[in-house]
């Protein structure tokens, strides 16, 4: 059974940083590619980084770009997110997903949740003032 487990999440004043650790059982991150979304309060999902190991890319929504990097740790089968000079308008329920890796580098639409078909439970986020 694939299953995805987020945690790292809290409470964080702006400028802060935080490490979200996203960890899978049930497969091993050579069979999926891997990504992370947000959704604020009245607001979509959307895509916020993904990482491939089928073709070695990696890619960011553009709000993050400069500030959040993702990562593996292919012998803890966990993938993490990290988070510095935190915003306001970064808060949010942050989830992680797993892809078929191929389906990725085909439609280069890494960000897209209609890709996505296992998901986490998901960590909340809060970016204060």
């Amino acid at each position: 059974e694939v299953q995805l487990v987020e945690s790292g999440g809290g409470l964080v004043q702006a400028g802060g940083s935080l490490r979200l650790s996203c960890a899978a059982s049930g497969f091993t991150f050579d069979d999926y590619a891997i990504g992370w979304f947000r959704q604020a309060p009245g607001k979509e999902r959307e895509g916020v980084s993904y990482i491939n190991s089928y073709d070695s890319s990696t890619d960011y929504a553009d709000s993050v770009k400069g500030r959040f990097t993702i990562s593996s740790d292919n012998a803890k089968n966990t993938v993490y997110l990290h988070m510095n000079t935190l915003k306001p308008e970064d808060t949010a329920v942050y989830y992680c997903a797993a892809a078929n890796p191929l389906k990725l580098s085909l439609t280069l639409m890494g960000l897209a949740t209609q890709l996505y078909d296992y998901w986490g439970q998901g960590t909340q986020v809060t970016v204060s003032s």
